[in-house]
């Protein structure tokens, strides 16, 4: 375990992170607000899940989470059905435009990451990710086991590549959605 000092630290260079965030907000499109796409990144790693099974995973309110998926769902990036079991409850879904956005940040981030971290070596810039998917990982498993009951209808979809790296929820927009509630 690491001194408490370590832990500081830590929360103080998180904290910090804030200015990367914002300029990975800058390159949403304009009618793609970040709670939009932390949307269809939830259903993109998740898969498709009921609405609130969404709203747990976001850790935001459910008109916070209804919202955005409204906006999702008026510009046909994500479907909502009935869900057959509830007749009460909707099942989201990813359409194939929502996926095509997806791919769009997807391509606009590595860009910009390649752009800002030009002089990093191809193995500082892997340690930065593992270390960031791990801290990532600990802090869905915590969320994981406070949730209670399972609301997702099919299993994760295995993780997509993307130019060469894993392409996992871009973090910023989940914080997006925090600070909008």
């Amino acid at each position: 375990m690491a001194a408490q000092s370590q832990y500081a630290e830590l929360a103080r260079q998180l904290s910090a992170v804030g200015a990367v965030k914002r300029g990975l907000e800058r390159i949403l499109p304009a009618d793609c607000p970040g709670g939009s796409a932390t949307v269809l990144t939830m259903l993109d790693r998740h898969g498709e899940m009921r609405m609130s099974r969404l709203s747990e995973l976001l850790s935001v309110d459910m008109s916070v989470t209804s919202r955005h998926v409204a906006h999702a769902a008026e510009r046909g990036w994500i479907e909502r059905s009935p869900d057959p079991d509830d007749k009460r409850s909707r099942i989201l879904r990813l359409t194939p435009a929502g996926q095509d956005l997806l791919d769009e940040l997807a391509r606009r981030t590595t860009e910009m990451f390649a752009r800002t971290l030009d002089d990093w070596t191809d193995e500082e810039v892997g340690q930065l990710s593992a270390l960031l998917d791990r801290l990532r990982r600990c802090f869905d498993d915590r969320r994981d086991r406070r949730l209670e009951g399972s609301y997702a209808l099919t299993p994760p979809p295995p993780a997509r590549q993307h130019a060469g790296m894993r392409q996992e929820a871009p973090v910023r927009h989940d914080t997006a959605v925090r600070q909008e509630t």
